[in-house]
């Protein structure tokens, strides 16, 4: 573990509250050390935007269980990684509602790469199956790290394509990382942590709750440069997390089926709703290439990437943002522009080496 073991002790008495992740940012801006947090009034976490009541709580923190829970990061490759980390991943961090702090068994480094979430039914056709796995392949072959949900069905299709390849793949967790959920899929998670991660927001011991769901998706599709659909029916999970990836202004991509299957229309109505249609890897690939500067593996090309030109809205955007810190709220109220826009050019930005994601919002460099 990299932090300190009073701070990490702290954080993890931090789990057990439902906190904001955003809030908290601007906390550690004016504050370094969480701890400060515990010894405020109630009054004084107040002027932070905090809600009433959280000093009470932070007063109510179950040490016992803190120290049972130091147990847990008896590996190193066990980590817990706040809000303003740099190892937390940065598109995540621009989303509305962002997690306070994120477990990570195994792998931290991929949740700072390129990736792009797979959806989709718990009981696919055999072509779902079949779809599943080459998309997953071809996509982690080209360099995305495939980030699912862990579910029977498509996630486990994905994660079992990736990993038999010795490639990486990010599963987030609707439990504790102290326990697998569901049960059979022990053995992959296993070979998850040897290629990838394991992640979750969800303090050690949480079981299983329905409602520990849509967060679980909102963390996929929100470290995701992309959400693909790869079956799903018209009443589905995977819709919803379609819609938090719009939501977020990411891309949803979806692929097409048969009209005489159920597993087909979910997937037929997000690209009635402007999803994009895909037939191959590839062309998720090409569409994310000018954000992620992405290049197939398999083409032999000399050529060096060419460098991101500054077009004249990027140029704008970038004017607007300071060599000081300068919040994603100031960046939205300076250009004018709608969040999922600007996260996309604030990435490409990032990306480009033209500014710097810091605690509290970015930096022109």
């Amino acid at each position: 573990m990299s932090h300190s073991l009073p701070a990490l002790k702290h954080w993890l008495a931090l789990s057990q509250l439902n906190i904001s992740g955003n809030k908290l940012l601007q906390f550690l801006h004016q504050h370094a050390d969480i701890k400060r947090l515990f010894g405020m009034s109630d009054t004084q976490l107040q002027s932070y935007g905090f809600r009433a009541g959280l000093a009470n709580k932070l007063d109510a923190t179950d040490w016992q269980k803190v120290e049972q829970d130091l147990q847990w990061f008896d590996q190193d490759n066990k980590h817990l990684i706040p809000v303003g980390s740099n190892d937390y991943p940065t598109l995540l961090k621009q989303t509305q509602g962002a997690p306070a702090l994120l477990f990570c068994y195994g792998n931290k480094s991929v949740l700072n790469q390129h990736q792009i979430a797979i959806v989709g039914s718990r009981n696919p056709s055999p072509q779902g199956k079949n779809n599943a796995e080459q998309f997953a392949l071809s996509l982690a072959q080209a360099g995305a790290v495939i980030t699912s949900g862990l579910a029977l069905g498509i996630d486990g299709y994905a994660h079992q394509a990736v990993v038999n390849a010795n490639l990486a793949t990010i599963a987030v967790t609707g439990t504790g990382l102290d326990r697998v959920y569901p049960a059979r899929h022990k053995e992959l998670a296993e070979q998850i942590i040897q290629q990838g991660a394991l992640v979750s927001d969800f303090a050690l011991g949480t079981g299983v709750r329905a409602s520990n769901f849509p967060s679980r998706n909102r963390i996929i599709t929100g470290m995701s440069l992309g959400t693909l659909v790869v079956e799903a029916a018209i009443k589905s999970g995977s819709l919803i997390s379609a819609r938090l990836a719009g939501e977020q202004g990411r891309e949803v991509f979806a692929i097409p089926g048969s009209i005489h299957n159920p597993l087909a229309k979910g997937c037929h109505q997000l690209i009635k709703q402007g999803a994009k249609l895909v037939e191959t890897a590839e062309e998720i690939i090409e569409e994310l290439q000018a954000l992620a500067l992405w290049q197939l593996e398999s083409q032999e090309t000399s050529s060096a990437q060419a460098s991101f030109e500054l077009d004249k809205d990027y140029q704008q955007l970038l004017q607007q943002i300071d060599y000081d810190t300068t919040s994603i709220e100031q960046i939205l109220d300076r250009s004018g522009l709608e969040i999922g826009v600007v996260s996309h050019m604030l990435l490409l930005l990032e990306l480009n080496n033209h500014i710097a994601n810091v605690a509290g919002g970015y930096q022109r460099k």
